[in-house]
């Protein structure tokens, strides 16, 4: 999945091979191979070659190609999937999601709406301090 997300990512970016590769301190050839599948990039390479394409380890190494085009490989935006809601208002936040916000059992999230827009879930922490920031005049 690597060599396809890599292949996406850069000509999302309208990179060629050769300047991807200088920006990850590799060769033309080496990105010619990782996206044709060949071979792999070790997990240093892999890093240079997120922050070159300005998106997050995980996405480029995970991500279904159709994320990719639906966030546009944006770094830090993420579009998880759908979910559905249960019988009592549950919902399950899908895997990714909550590794990469490092949701644990017992964490708060606080929930806004606005109507005719929808839904969004806060860390019920970061939302307070950012009331009590308000309310102090930051």
């Amino acid at each position: 999945m690597i060599g396809k997300n890599l292949q996406r990512l850069r000509k999302q970016r309208n990179l060629t091979q050769e300047a991807l590769a200088e920006a990850a301190g590799v060769t033309r050839q080496t990105i010619a191979k990782w996206e044709a599948e060949e071979s792999v990039p070790d997990l240093a390479a892999a890093g240079r070659l997120a922050d070159a394409l300005d998106v997050v380890l995980d996405d480029l190494v995970n991500a279904p190609v159709e994320e990719l085009d639906e966030q546009s490989g944006l770094k830090g935006k993420h579009m998880f999937g759908l979910v559905t809601v249960g019988d009592k208002g549950q919902i399950v936040i899908p895997v990714r999601a909550r590794r990469i916000f490092n949701l644990q059992p017992g964490t708060q999230l606080m929930v806004l709406g606005e109507e005719g827009q929808g839904l969004a879930l806060l860390d019920a922490r970061m939302f307070m301090a950012f009331a009590e920031g308000m309310k102090n005049g930051f």
